[in-house]
């Protein structure tokens, strides 16, 4: 192993090159979903001392701290050099708080003087720092479900990866991988089963860290391992600037030309993706981690993160009276999300829309909406072997067990210890309920169902029509709005009307195909429902180049008639064009 034989911190060194970049940094806790934003001040390069700067306006903030220690992580925002996202963790970092001003927080850190940290049963892990790139391949049910992640730091007894929050759904601690594969950037690749040993969101949006132990390792491949573990020690005390004997670049990391040409691609579609976001859409996608997280929480530890729940609740609440309809055109954003997300969120932003429209400060509003954005989550806390995916088309067989996600979500919070209010459990258990008796889990009828039951099961279902579901193409507003009015036995008649006349055949964050053989989302209507400011970002005579411009209704000759709404995916066609 690499020592440090000077007295320069390099933990320090490897800060100081982070904090240099665009950059977040977030304060972990196992206490709470919500990770805490701090700044770095103060950084002493030779003996590691720095300071965190933290607003934060409760007095649980010694949540964050556990046995004087506490874990961030630093996210590098993407830039034209950067592939991918990259996040750092530092883990059990000394610290001691002090409050400094109401709501103002500072945080005295010390790191350690090694890079390198020996872990309990000897073995030397070495963090993937300042741009060191591998990929890992979890194979989460044999010839089933693979995930595709990135290496964050590794040892002979295991290693953490990086992957996709959406794509934790199936995993959960102590569960057995048969195979995750490792390959690094020249080519060269380590496999071995695995043992999932923890597992939590990362960063402060989007990912989740999967600590993985190695199991039943081939033998070939044990001495592939501690050679891979030799050159990512010597790559990483290279980036990290220690200069001592048998440190450099290591040609594992130099990349094959096919693969810099791939990642270099991918970055770019990224860039596209965030430069056209307005302004809410953060706050929608953040409502999404934290549901996401939620999850994660309620599938691993044995609380459940009531006050997450609720903070989602508020925020999207907030987000509908802040300016509903830049609310409505921000929910068509996040089509991206796992379908029990985006199903529960977009639900929930209507329902609210319509709730808030009804009766703005009704006393119900908020344990409906903390119901509705819960309603979805037993999906995933079903997926199994013989569940593998909610993406797919699904067996008879599979759909029967997913029939069963409102008692296997209920059963767990209440294995949780957490009693919901009477209004949030009767979105929970009665969302899926119709008023003919041909719902589930109960297949009780309209008497036996509340008023908002009623009206949710209306903007569900319309949802549901509108939306791309495992391959099905979505119906346009106005054949959804006929099958329910056919179906008017299962849905109260009024809630249908009354839907119409608030979003119209054409609603806000649809695609519209114009006669001259543009698409455009609609961003705004006027009160008779037709479109009156659009987002262009497709000429169909150029189905390859992309359009970036925004065109009011006065303008709207430059792109023909309103021809009708269109499903993006026909047309390769998202956000980023």
């Amino acid at each position: 192993m690499l020592t440090n034989g000077n007295a320069e911190n390099h933990p320090a060194n490897v800060l100081r090159a982070l904090l240099s970049k665009e950059h977040a940094i977030t304060i972990f806790s196992k206490n709470t979903t919500k990770p805490l934003p701090a700044e770095v001040t103060n950084l002493d390069l030779n003996t590691g001392e720095f300071e965190l700067s933290v607003n934060y306006h409760k007095s649980d903030i010694d949540n964050y701290i556990y046995q004087e220690h506490l874990s961030f992580d630093i996210e590098i925002e993407n830039t034209s050099q950067e592939n991918e996202t990259e996040i750092y963790n530092f883990e059990k970092v000394k610290a001691k708080v002090f409050k400094k001003d109401t709501g103002l927080y500072e945080i005295k850190c010390q790191l350690g003087d090694e890079l390198f940290i020996r872990e309990s049963r000897g073995a030397v892990r070495i963090p993937f720092i300042l741009g060191m790139n591998a990929h890992a391949n979890v194979e989460v049910y044999t010839d089933e479900l693979n995930i595709k992640g990135r290496l964050r730091n590794l040892s002979s007894g295991g290693c953490m990866i990086d992957i996709a929050l959406e794509d934790s759904l199936p995993l959960y601690v102590t569960q057995l991988l048969p195979n995750i594969t490792i390959e690094f950037p020249d080519g060269e690749y380590f496999y071995s089963q695995g043992s999932i040993r923890h597992m939590r969101p990362f960063g402060s949006e989007g990912h989740a860290s999967i600590g993985i132990q190695f199991i039943e390792t081939p033998r070939d491949m044990e001495n592939t391992l501690l050679r891979l573990i030799s050159e990512s020690e010597r790559e990483a005390a290279h980036r990290a600037g220690m200069n001592m004997r048998g440190v450099g670049p290591s040609p594992l990391f130099v990349p094959r030309k096919k693969e810099s040409s791939i990642l270099k691609n991918e970055q770019q579609a990224k860039a596209n993706e965030s430069t056209n976001m307005p302004p809410m859409v953060k706050g929608v996608r953040e409502i999404s981690r934290q549901l996401q997280a939620v999850l994660i929480y309620l599938k691993n530890w044995n609380t459940f993160p009531e006050e997450t729940l609720y903070d989602c609740a508020d925020s999207l609440i907030f987000l509908v009276r802040q300016d509903r309809k830049e609310l409505l055109y921000a929910l068509s954003f996040i089509r991206d999300q796992p379908e029990w997300v985006r199903h529960a969120i977009q639900v929930s932003g209507y329902f609210s829309d319509m709730l808030i429209a009804h009766d703005p400060h009704s006393g119900q509003l908020r344990e409906a909406i903390a119901g509705t954005l819960m309603h979805t989550m037993g999906k995933p806390l079903l997926m199994s072997e013989k569940l593998p995916s909610l993406k797919t088309n699904m067996t008879p067989q599979q759909k029967e067990i997913l029939l069963g996600h409102v008692d296997t979500l209920l059963e767990k919070i209440a294995e949780m210890g957490w009693q919901p209010s009477k209004g949030c459990m009767d979105i929970m258990q009665n969302a899926n309920e119709l008023l003919d008796g041909s719902g589930y889990p109960a297949g009780k009828t309209g008497d036996q169902l509340s008023e908002l039951v009623k009206q949710l099961s209306v903007i569900k279902v319309v949802n549901k029509l509108t939306s791309e579901r495992n391959s099905i193409s979505p119906r346009t507003p106005l054949d959804a709005y006929r099958w329910v009015h056919e179906n008017d036995t299962k849905y109260e008649r009024t809630v249908i009307i009354d839907y119409i006349q608030q979003y119209g055949l054409y609603p806000i964050g649809s695609m519209a195909k114009f006669s001259r053989g543009f698409l455009a989302w609609i961003m705004d209507i006027d009160n008779k429902g037709m479109p009156t400011h659009v987002h262009v970002v497709k000429n169909l005579a150029f189905i390859d180049a992309s359009i970036d411009t925004y065109l009011s209704s006065n303008d709207f000759s430059q792109i023909g008639r309103l021809v009708g709404i269109v499903n993006p995916n026909d047309y390769s066609a998202d956000h980023r064009h």
